[in-house]
């Protein structure tokens, strides 16, 4: 029996996923300036890595997100590891907790990104931004 995507000539592509229905634009954060900016700001500690997030107050409703892992976390397998783990955090988090106009930075903990649950990490980002955006008010 043949898998129901296959034909006689071959595979059927699939139509793609559409995207999921978010009211925030993400952009990630490549330039140096972009990123200095936001750790002048504020700044929340949690278990798993540290959260560094400012308003741009520029009227804009997009989000900005950054990641890094510095050579503490350890050669490069491991620090591309803690940054896959914090995007996967951020994925999860951000379209629900973040606020329009603002941009965050995800800094990764040595060993704690790792080896720290991924339920907890996400749990680690929820309550970090309550507390970010708590602060402001």
């Amino acid at each position: 029996m043949t898998p129901p995507e296959e034909t006689g000539q071959g595979f059927i592509a699939k139509a793609p996923a559409a995207p999921p229905a978010v009211s925030l634009c993400l952009n990630v954060m490549k330039t140096r300036p972009e990123f200095l900016r936001t750790a002048s700001a504020r700044r929340q500690g949690t278990s798993g890595f540290l959260l560094q997030a400012r308003s741009r107050g520029d009227g804009e409703t997009r989000v900005q997100i950054g990641f890094t892992a510095s050579k503490k976390i350890g050669n490069a397998v491991a620090r591309n590891r803690a940054k896959r783990r914090l995007r996967e955090v951020a994925r999860a988090v951000l379209p629900h907790a973040a606020q329009p106009g603002w941009d965050y930075v995800l800094v990764a903990r040595p060993a704690a990104t790792i080896e720290r649950p991924f339920a907890l990490l996400i749990s680690d980002l929820e309550a970090a931004l309550r507390q970010i955006h708590k602060a402001k008010a």
